[in-house]
């Protein structure tokens, strides 16, 4: 039979016959086992996408897709692009800005020239979406606020030097109590504290006055653009940030995204678009969203992501 195999009564397509229909994600896991050159560089699939690699569409290839990139591109420079053409190419193709993203491992600039439009915030959540299947915002708006009094709770009952943190955390929403956003803020500053990281290098800040364009020291991150006369404290949530932007290998890919919360589930998006790991700083916080908010991968779960969600769910 080749490759197929009977499992359970029903018949199971293997590996081996899927390489040889020239599915693309069989045949780059496969290279060694084949006596090709090792494809070491190419990251594999761990996040629950189910969209990792895709095949192109029937009737397209390279050359024809990349023929509608172009035309996005070029829509993309008008003043005022036409947003259902653009729609219609960024999702045509997807497969090939899979291959070149996965295969080749770009850098952010030149991915942002190539395909400027995924740095949009309609095609990071519509790509996501090809992706996972998930509804990003969706999804994590909703479940964030479905643990928000539980996380606050939990902040408000931890000791030590990381419950003193927590505290003027706290102490910052205490008359902000209506307001979705600052708790959704304190929250998402909170959570790496719970998990054992310092969000410091992630979390930055300059005043509005300040060439907000190049941030070389930062290789991923979210930057709140504050007023010049803004009083810093530690662990300031800055919830009067004029402006709200993503960092990716030291430079604004996107901007003016109205709050943190918000620029947090884009850049969610985006790692998962880019094909991007994790900020290592920050890294179990990652985890923790993915697993835990947007339940995406197995259910075994690292202690410390595993103790904090059993205390949520008290």
């Amino acid at each position: 039979m080749g490759g197929i195999i009977a499992s359970g009564g029903k018949w199971v397509i293997t590996a081996q016959k899927l390489r040889r229909a020239g599915c693309l994600e069989v045949s780059i896991n496969g290279g060694k086992r084949r006596g090709q050159q090792p494809q070491r560089n190419i990251k594999r699939p761990k996040r629950s996408e189910i969209n990792f690699l895709p095949n192109f569409p029937d009737g397209e290839d390279e050359t024809s897709m990349e023929s509608k990139r172009k035309e996005m591109v070029e829509d993309m420079k008008k003043r005022h692009p036409n947003a259902s053409l653009i729609a219609k190419n960024m999702n045509s193709t997807f497969a090939l800005r899979r291959k070149e993203l996965i295969e080749t491992e770009p850098g952010v600039k030149d991915t942002v020239e190539r395909w400027p439009a995924l740095f949009t915030e309609s095609q990071i959540l519509a790509e996501f979406s090809r992706i996972s299947g998930k509804n990003l915002q969706t999804e994590f708006f909703q479940e964030l606020d479905r643990f928000t009094q539980r996380f606050i709770d939990i902040f408000k009952a931890k000791g030590g030097d990381i419950g003193c943190k927590l505290k003027k955390i706290l102490q910052q929403i205490e008359n902000e109590k209506s307001d979705i956003v600052g708790r959704r803020t304190a929250v998402l500053h909170g959570l790496p504290l719970l998990l054992g990281e310092d969000p410091t290098d992630f979390y930055t800040t300059c005043f509005d006055c300040d060439d907000e364009g190049e941030m070389s020291g930062t290789s991923i991150g979210i930057l709140s653009v504050i007023p010049e006369d803004s009083a810093t404290i530690p662990y300031s949530l800055h919830l009067d940030a004029t402006s709200t932007a993503i960092i990716l290998e030291g430079r604004v890919v996107m901007d003016d995204l109205g709050n943190l919360p918000k620029a947090m589930c884009l850049l969610f998006g985006l790692i998962y678009a880019l094909n991007l790991e994790y900020p290592a700083v920050l890294k179990n916080t990652f985890d923790f969203i993915q697993r835990v908010i947007l339940s995406l991968g197995h259910k075994s779960l690292k202690p410390k992501i595993q103790s904090l969600k059993n205390r949520l769910l008290l």
